[in-house]
C-alpha cells in the first residue's frame, strides 16, 4: 500500500520556531526526527490533532490547516493569530499565583471577552499540572495548579512570532475527520492522536470523551483514504497492538521518547513509539 512519495529534507535547524503552549504528550522532543519527513515542496501542512503544534512551528509551513477537538484551544489560536494585541493586554493584567489560577479556572468562558477568554486559556495552560488539558463532563477545566516550576507566561516576542507563523493557517474546531476532509493531493498530513492502548492504562481523555478503539479504526480508514489520494502522511503512535493495526501496509520507524505525563521526574520513563508513513 506504500505509494511513491519521496522523503525530502526539512527546514534548517537555525530557522526553527517554538510553540507558546505546553501540552501533555507533546512531540517536542521528537521534532528533529519528525521534521525529516516534511518536504518544503508540498502544498500545505495539515494537522488534525494539533495540541501545542510543536512540529508546525518547527517546519513553519506557509499554508496550513490546523484542527483539534478542543474548541478552547482552537479559539485561542485564532485570537493569537488575529487579535494578539488584545490578548497581550489581558495577559499583562495577570500575575502568577494559586489564587489567580483558581479564580480563572472557575470562570464561565461565556462571560468573558474574546481576549480574556484566550488569555485565560494561555494562563491555565502555563500554570496547570504538567500541561494537561482535562475537562469534566460539563466541559469545566479541572486540572490543579502546578506551582512555581512551570516558568513564566509566554513572552510578547514568542507570541508575536507564533502569530506571524500562523498567518497562512486555517483553523478547524472538531473531530479529526473534519480537518482531514480538507486534505488534497500534494498536502502533508501529520497525525498525533491520543493513545488508545487496550493492554494498559494511558491518559487518553482531554475533553470528557476518551479516544477509543472505534476511533483507531476510523483513523486507519482515513490513512488508507489519504494514501489512495496520494496525500503524504505521518502518524506517531505508541508501540502497541493498535499501532500494528494502523501500520499494516505502510512504512514504520521505531523511536524512543522520554514520557513526562507522570509529572514527577522519578516516575518518568522512556517509551517506544512508532512513526507510520506512506513516504518511501
Amino acid at each position: 500500500m506504500v505509494t511513491g512519495h519521496k522523503k525530502t529534507k526539512g527546514i534548517p535547524p537555525s530557522k526553527h520556531g517554538q510553540p507558546f503552549l505546553r501540552w501533555a504528550g507533546s512531540k517536542r522532543k521528537l521534532v528533529p526526527k519528525l521534521s525529516a519527513y516534511y518536504g518544503r515542496d508540498l502544498n500545505r501542512y495539515i494537522e488534525p490533532f494539533v495540541g501545542s503544534a510543536s512540529l508546525f512551528f518547527d517546519v513553519m509551513p506557509k499554508r496550513a490547516v490546523l484542527g483539534d477537538i478542543n474548541r478552547e484551544l482552537i479559539f485561542t489560536y485564532r485570537e493569537v493569530k488575529y487579535r494578539l494585541s488584545d490578548v497581550l493586554r489581558e495577559l499583562g493584567k495577570l500575575r502568577r499565583s494559586k489564587k489567580t489560577y483558581n479564580r480563572l479556572r472557575k470562570l464561565n468562558v461565556q462571560s468573558l471577552t474574546r481576549a480574556q477568554r484566550a488569555a485565560r486559556f494561555i494562563y491555565l495552560n502555563r500554570f496547570c499540572f504538567n500541561g494537561i488539558h482535562r475537562t469534566n463532563i460539563k466541559g469545566e477545566f479541572n486540572v490543579p495548579y502546578s506551582g512555581e516550576k512551570t516558568g513564566r507566561l509566554p513572552s510578547r516576542e514568542l507570541l508575536e512570532n507564533c502569530s506571524r507563523l500562523m498567518r497562512g493557517s486555517r483553523f478547524v474546531a472538531g473531530d479529526f475527520g473534519k480537518t482531514l476532509a480538507h486534505a488534497r493531493a500534494g498536502d502533508f498530513v501529520y497525525m498525533d492522536p491520543p493513545f488508545y492502548v487496550e493492554s494498559k492504562r494511558v491518559f487518553k481523555e482531554y475533553n470528557g470523551v476518551p479516544f477509543s478503539g472505534k476511533d483507531i479504526q476510523r483513523l486507519r480508514d482515513w490513512m488508507v483514504r489519504l494514501d489512495r489520494k496520494k496525500i503524504t502522511f505521518l502518524v506517531s503512535y505508541a508501540k502497541c497492538k493498535e499501532a500494528r493495526t494502523l501500520s499494516k501496509g505502510f512504512r514504520t520507524q521505531q523511536v524512543t521518547v522520554r514520557r513526562s505525563i507522570a509529572g514527577f521526574s522519578k516516575h518518568r520513563h522512556r517509551s517506544r513509539e512508532q512513526l507510520i508513513t506512506n513516504i518511501s
